[in-house]
């Protein structure tokens, strides 16, 4: 398993290691420099191939979830390093999108600019009560460059996307679960928990139907409605050659619903 300087991969005892938790960590904000930035890819790419993990939380540990890029690191760049940089952040945010497994960002403290665009890369958000999440690069004189612009109005609407982007402001926990920001809002040492305990549902779920799931909707939400129907239509057919709709079909005909005991395959 590879090493890394601020990530480490770290699975969930009580599902025998099936959700494992991405967590970063780098004083004192947990600053998305180009060094974090290709950890998390590598530990993502990881995380996807790793068929013993069903379930994924992303994780900046108690205190924030990351306080966006490094400042002072793009504040030297040129427009040269920049398109070297940026193609850099992309293949990171994406990398955390693609897992082709159920995902949940656990969001303590500060998640703004790159520190947002990262947890919107995941499936879903749990969040602390003390967190606060936005998109200041507007008050630098920028726009969102790792996915803001795209993903947050695809999630909250593009009025309040512009809203959060063209004003730079901070949003609260609850005015976050409002808008659909987040799906929970926990007590902030519960974040860890309350994620783990989102992803655990799915430890022992079909995995390649909800890999099917995932990618149907992503790529769904990206296309035309014809040509969403069929990319449904190729993976729902494509899921009766899995072992796992055999052992649900046979079970739910035999026992009823909610019985089986999938394998995974």
């Amino acid at each position: 398993m590879a090493q890394w300087q601020y990530v480490r991969l770290e699975p969930d005892e009580q599902t025998g290691g099936a959700v494992t938790t991405l967590r970063f960590d780098r004083a004192p904000m947990n600053p998305l420099d180009s060094v974090l930035q290709g950890e998390i890819r590598e530990a993502a790419e990881q995380l996807g191939k790793d068929r013993a993990v069903r379930a994924v939380v992303v994780y900046g540990g108690e205190k924030t979830f990351a306080a966006g890029a490094d400042v002072k690191e793009m504040a030297a760049m040129s427009y040269v390093d920049m398109v070297e940089f940026s193609g850099t952040l992309h293949a990171s945010f994406t990398a955390v999108a693609k897992i082709p497994k159920p995902t949940v960002a656990a969001v303590t403290g500060y998640a703004l600019g790159g520190g947002l665009e990262l947890a919107l890369c995941c499936d879903f958000r749990v969040a602390g009560d003390n967190a606060r999440l936005g998109q200041p690069e507007i008050l630098l004189g920028i726009v969102p460059g790792a996915g803001g612009t795209q993903r947050l109005p695809r999630l909250i609407g593009p009025a309040r996307a512009k809203d959060l982007i063209f004003s730079g402001r901070h949003v609260r926990a609850d005015e976050a679960l409002a808008i659909g920001l987040v799906d929970e809002v926990v007590g902030a040492d519960d974040v860890h928990e309350a994620a783990l305990a989102r992803m655990r549902r799915y430890a022992t779920g079909p995995a390649m139907a909800l890999r099917a799931a995932k990618q149907a909707i992503d790529e769904g939400l990206d296309t035309t409605l014809d040509a969403g129907l069929g990319i449904e239509r190729t993976l729902f057919s494509g899921l009766f050659a899995t072992e796992d709709r055999s052992i649900g079909m046979d079970t739910f005909v035999k026992k009823g619903p909610g019985k089986a005991e999938f394998v995974g395959r």
